[in-house]
């Protein structure tokens, strides 16, 4: 997520297409990345409340942590969204700034299924939960297919202007939405499948509690990814794979990557012995909201606050840096926009390492 956020220059001709989102229906490599975040938040709810559960942990100061922990992830999306809280369009001040800040977003996504999925683990049984899934998968589909649009009639997925979706989350949040005027890709209809997607994560994180060997497991992983592979796929000849809509055949599809991914790594890691190849998948993942966070906050400040003064005019640090120490040696506007992306994440690889030395964790 943070190599495919952090190119050196935006746009087809500074990025190649596996790490640029499908315009619209399709799926790349790079629309993989927040269906699995959210699985992974899903598989992680099992360890973390499943032990105090069995210790015998009243659930209700459980529940109000996950509520407070929601809370902040809503709030650190909409600090995101804002900041910085300058502008650099003439004619707006401070107060046009705040307002038009986008609601919807990647931790405020987060944020809501998480809490859904483990309220739901706190409070419900593991076939209530599958019920669940399987409920917010169908009803999306017949929102998606059967339902309405006020105004225009019956939907056509082909545009956003002509879904649901899109007319919701109009009317719910006018222009604070990703592409104003149309639709949010974190929106609020598709949030019914994007639950799925983590409650899909918590079938797996079962899988990972149970007692057994890290081959079985593994095996047990891989099997239902392939299911769910093949569920998906059958599903996308009647609705499409559609991330900004996250369509269920989309939840669907994703989640069974996802599962074998993480089977394939139970495999290598766990029941081949592998585990030191993984060391640089832990300094990230133990502080994944903090890169997460600060990547986007030390982006803005270095692609618009701060500026460096040449003989063209004054550009952003970020341009400076990315046209004169990438793109003029390199040539290539793809392979230096990949080569911003690798110096990126690489960049803060030493920071979270030496925070991972230190047992240093950022969490809310």
């Amino acid at each position: 997520m943070i190599l495919v956020n952090n190119p050196g220059e935006w746009g087809a001709k500074h990025q190649y297409d596996v790490l640029r989102h499908a315009e619209w229906h399709g799926c790349t490599p790079t629309d993989l990345v927040f269906p699995t975040f959210l699985f992974c938040a899903g598989v992680a709810i099992v360890p973390a409340l499943q032990k105090k559960l069995a210790s015998g942990a009243p659930r209700a100061p459980l529940a109000l942590a996950i509520g407070k922990r929601a809370l902040w992830l809503v709030l650190l999306g909409l600090f995101v969204a804002s900041f910085p809280l300058v502008t650099f369009e003439a004619g707006k001040d401070l107060f046009d700034r705040v307002y038009n800040v986008r609601f919807p977003g990647v931790l405020q996504r987060i944020g809501v299924c998480y809490a859904f999925a483990a309220l739901l683990f706190l409070f419900t049984s593991a076939r209530t939960q599958t019920r669940v899934l399987l409920g917010c998968l169908f009803g999306h589909w017949a929102l998606l297919t059967l339902a309405p649009v006020p105004g225009v009639g019956p939907q056509d997925l082909a545009g956003p202007m002509t879904t649901l979706q899109g007319w919701l989350d109009r009317a719910a949040f006018g222009d604070h939405i990703w592409v104003k005027g149309k639709y949010d890709p974190e929106g609020l209809l598709s949030t019914l499948s994007a639950v799925a997607t983590a409650l899909f994560g918590v079938l797996c994180g079962r899988v990972l509690a149970a007692g057994g060997a890290p081959r079985d497991k593994a095996g047990d992983l891989l099997r239902l990814g392939a299911w769910w592979l093949l569920a998906g796929a059958v599903w996308s000849w009647f609705l499409p794979i559609n991330k900004p809509l996250w369509t269920p055949s989309y939840a669907v599809w994703t989640a069974g990557i996802a599962a074998s991914g993480l089977g394939l790594c139970v495999w290598l890691f766990e029941h081949r012995g592998f585990a030191r190849f993984a060391h640089p998948l832990r300094v990230y993942g133990q502080n994944a909201l903090l890169v997460f966070v600060g990547s986007a906050v030390v982006a803005r400040t270095v692609g618009r606050l701060v500026t460096v003064t040449t003989d063209a005019g004054t550009v952003s640090l970020q341009k400076w840096f990315f046209t004169n120490c990438l793109l003029g040696p390199i040539g290539d506007p793809k392979l230096a926009s990949l080569a911003f992306g690798l110096v990126w994440i690489s960049g803060w690889y030493v920071v979270l390492a030496a925070l991972y030395r230190r047992g240093i964790v950022w969490r809310v």
